[in-house]
């Protein structure tokens, strides 16, 4: 058991390097692309203008078209928001 043994003529370790080169590339890989992802990242980053929230009108909007509250409560959510001329 000499030194080539360990080393295996000297690429040993060589295997190494392009592990750490392919973990750091997934890393950074992630990072830039896991952002889309994100429902708390409003309008920073990439694909904001696809993924914009919905606004608390749309929302209220919506609620009254499933029937979820009726249209009493819809006005009067309405007022609150502050959307009585729309």
């Amino acid at each position: 058991m000499g030194p080539d043994y360990w080393m295996g003529n000297g690429f040993g370790f060589m295997w190494i390097f392009p592990v750490i080169f392919l973990l750091v590339f997934v890393f950074f890989m992630r990072g830039m692309f896991g952002q889309n992802n994100n429902p708390n990242n409003y309008g920073s980053g990439h694909g904001s203008s696809s993924h914009r929230s919905e606004s608390a009108r749309e929302i209220l909007d919506k609620r009254f078209a499933k029937g979820e509250i009726n249209k009493d409560e819809y006005e009067e959510m309405k007022k609150a928001l502050g959307d009585d001329n729309a």
